[in-house]
């Protein structure tokens, strides 16, 4: 059956659902509202960022000023005790009197005077108090397990700096970042030797054989 051209027009219009025209058709949403929306929110969260950055840096002032008070007092009790019963605490501990001799800023000799029972001055006193104020707090708040072995471990493997050289350079602040644990080791390196990855590069590198073991050999020095 043919069909008239007023029937394939009428066919080729779009239907319209005659229920929605009208008042309950729903605007299209105002695109200049939604950019402002979004605007206001990127703005909001940057500045509440800035403000969580600064809140976070006092924080980390304050902690570290904490520590220092701690650490001071804990000193001044330890210093009460005399020379004697002090090296016996390091004793306790497995520290060897070199190391304490280099923490302290000392001699081996000296240290094994004090041992036999001659008296130190009173500013070798305060040092031998200080560093065994610093093992309490460590112990205390980050529950290190073997200090003497503790300050011995380097921060960074292949890197041969320890906590001990952190102490005996007077970066007390760096040791007690470091038993806290949240800091990244290479940046406390940093903080202590910006030219650390210079100083202690290795002179051999790591190459894969030809058999695919992996192999060191002497790094190009040119």
């Amino acid at each position: 059956m043919r069909t008239d051209l007023a029937t394939k027009l009428m066919l080729a219009e779009p239907r319209i659902d005659v229920g929605t025209v009208g008042s309950e058709v729903a605007p299209a949403p105002a695109v200049s509202s939604t950019r402002t929306a979004t605007r206001i929110l990127t703005a909001d969260v940057g500045g509440n960022r800035d403000r969580a950055r600064l809140l976070q840096r006092d924080f980390d002032d304050l902690h570290q000023r904490s520590h220092e008070v701690e650490w001071r007092t804990l000193a001044a009790d330890r210093a009460r005790s005399g020379t004697t019963a002090l090296l016996d605490e390091f004793a306790t501990m497995g520290f060897a009197w070199r190391d304490v001799a280099r923490l302290v800023g000392v001699s081996v000799p000296a240290v094994q005077k004090w041992r036999r029972g001659e008296g130190a001055t009173g500013e070798n006193r305060a040092r031998l108090a200080n560093l065994l104020a610093a093992c309490d707090l460590i112990s205390a708040h980050y529950l290190v397990e073997d200090l003497a072995t503790w300050f011995e471990v380097p921060l960074v493997v292949g890197v041969p700096v320890t906590p001990l050289d952190l102490y005996a350079a007077e970066r007390v602040d760096l040791v007690f970042e470091h038993a806290i644990g949240n800091v990244d080791p290479e940046r406390l390196l940093g903080a202590f030797d910006p030219d650390w990855r210079e100083h202690y590069r290795s002179v051999f590198e790591v190459f894969r054989a030809e058999d695919g073991a992996l192999s060191l050999r002497p790094r190009d020095q040119r």
